[in-house]
């Protein structure tokens, strides 16, 4: 499977503890949305406002695009809270196929799976961590400057 990852889940440390065979394909943009934080996250390591990506006319949401074994795009589905064929408001996230242009590049589309988050009214800012994971993952695979830049802008509840 080819998985857009936007969130926290670009943080190569982070992939690799939830899907140990995930292999990096490259970056990509999803043309569109707009990053948000739309849902808490009241796992022990998060306790957070967390990442969703939302439909907005012209905005860009840049992440990167792994490809994870059969095998294991159950692990990375728990990890997200989602569970195929349990009705959708009770999933954290829902997982669903959109395309993306590799490298920004509309010539180079790919059909991936993103998460997006069941939003909840008044979440939380994301934490000073959670931001940290984020911002790590853009610095290593080198997403544009200008979208690590907005990244560093976002506020926290911290």
């Amino acid at each position: 499977m080819l998985c857009f990852a936007y969130g926290s889940n670009m943080n190569w440390d982070q992939m690799q503890d939830r899907c140990r065979s995930a292999q990096f394909l490259g970056v990509a943009l999803l043309r569109d949305h707009r990053l948000a934080f739309t849902r808490y996250s009241d796992s022990p390591s998060r306790k957070c406002g967390v990442a969703d990506a939302l439909y907005e006319k012209g905005a860009e949401v840049w992440g990167v695009v792994y490809e994870i074994p059969d095998t294991e795009i159950a692990i990375l589905d728990r990890c997200e809270g989602f569970r195929p064929g349990r009705e959708l408001r009770e999933n954290a996230y829902i997982r669903e196929e959109r395309h993306v242009c590799r490298d920004g590049d509309e010539q180079r589309p790919l059909l991936v799976q993103v998460y997006f988050a069941n939003q909840q009214q008044n979440p939380p800012r994301p934490s000073a961590e959670y931001k940290k994971l984020i911002v790590e993952g853009a610095e290593w695979w080198h997403l544009p400057s200008d979208y690590i830049d907005q990244l560093e802008r976002i506020e926290t509840g911290e």
